[in-house]
């Protein structure tokens, strides 16, 4: 288990990686923007993306507005 900040809360998570995470959390069929540490994470790239122990992700899904 790691300890990690996802969207600046505190917890836990057995994934090792970026996408892994997404499915772990209930992201797998969303639109999202992601990013570790303030850097910025493309799609196609996090099943590559490690995670370690202390990682600050963000997951953000696009907003409307007018």
């Amino acid at each position: 288990m790691k300890h990690i900040q996802i969207n600046s809360e505190s917890m836990t998570c057995q994934s090792t990686n970026l996408a892994e995470l997404l499915n772990e959390k209930g992201y797998q069929n969303a639109t999202v923007a992601t990013a570790i540490n303030g850097n910025f994470v493309p799609q196609q790239n996090r099943e590559n993306t490690l995670l370690k122990e202390g990682d600050r992700i963000e997951i953000l899904a696009p907003m409307q507005g007018g």
